[in-house]
């Protein structure tokens, strides 16, 4: 099984690069490849990219050697694996709300002696069956990660037992949701919303785990400083709107800078 270059990364130590993708066409994923991004967010809570779709995002980014993180929704059991057998190298659940939900993502995304996950082995992150079966559990649980992400004010009063939870590699804040949970949609430095992203980065080290968050060049390093390992530091639809703002300037000089920084940046 293709080895997962973030969990190699964040073993080492090392910060992870990531760019959000919120356009289907694959060769989006595919540029943020070549460019040399560690990981590509591709996101199936929000976007609702078909199936085909998903698979080409893994094509044109493992033939650089870039991981696929897929966001799921929040559904069935079948809505966590499939990515993973289309061998996306990881996947994020959105808003686990208490420590009983982190148990069940466990459960059915991990194989045994983990978790129950259903197996196939017949799809691609199996080889289509030349693997040899158990390796293919072993390396499955090693080299695939598996991202809680908490972006809700409930789950704090059992964060501490959710990052104590084993089988999952990461914790991931999400600042945009939060904001609107505490009543105070978009204000990143409202003081419940700072003191929550240092919490989970503290829990999540404190227990082994890994910790993520959304970001931008302008605060990477404050991220990091905080215990942070993986960063989501853009768009591909917040790029695309700068250049296309950049361009109007040379028709309307009045008209810079105007629109406001894109939430996307803090999801």
């Amino acid at each position: 099984m293709r080895k997962s270059r973030v969990l190699q990364k964040l073993r080492a130590g090392e910060v992870v690069s990531c760019l959000k993708i919120n356009l289907s066409d694959p060769r989006v994923s595919e540029i943020a490849a070549i460019t040399g991004f560690d990981c590509v967010w591709a996101d199936q809570e929000h976007i609702g990219s078909d199936w085909s779709i998903l698979a080409g995002n893994v094509w044109a980014t493992k033939c650089h050697d870039t991981d696929l993180l897929v966001r799921v929704p929040r559904g069935s059991y079948s809505d966590y694996v499939r990515p993973l057998e289309l061998d996306a190298t990881g996947i994020m659940v959105p808003h686990i709300m208490n420590l009983e939900e982190a148990k069940k993502v466990v459960e059915v995304t991990r194989f045994h002696p983990i978790g129950r996950r259903p197996i196939d082995g017949g799809n691609a992150d199996g080889s289509y069956t030349a693997l040899d079966f158990n390796e293919y559990l072993v390396q499955a649980n090693e080299q695939r990660f598996v991202i809680l992400q908490i972006e809700d004010p409930e789950p704090l009063a059992q964060l501490d037992e959710i990052a104590a939870l084993e089988g999952y590699d990461m914790l991931f804040f999400g600042p945009g949701d939060f904001s609107q949970g505490i009543g105070s949609p978009g204000q990143w430095d409202h003081p419940d919303l700072v003191a929550a992203r240092k919490k989970v980065a503290e829990a999540a080290r404190k227990h082994g785990k890994f910790a993520g968050t959304v970001g931008g060049p302008g605060n990477l390093q404050e991220l990091i400083d905080m215990g942070y390992q993986f960063v989501s530091v853009g768009a591909d639809v917040v790029g695309l709107k700068n250049y296309c703002q950049d361009l109007l300037k040379a028709f309307d000089p009045q008209s810079a800078g105007k629109a406001a920084t894109s939430y996307l940046e803090n999801e």
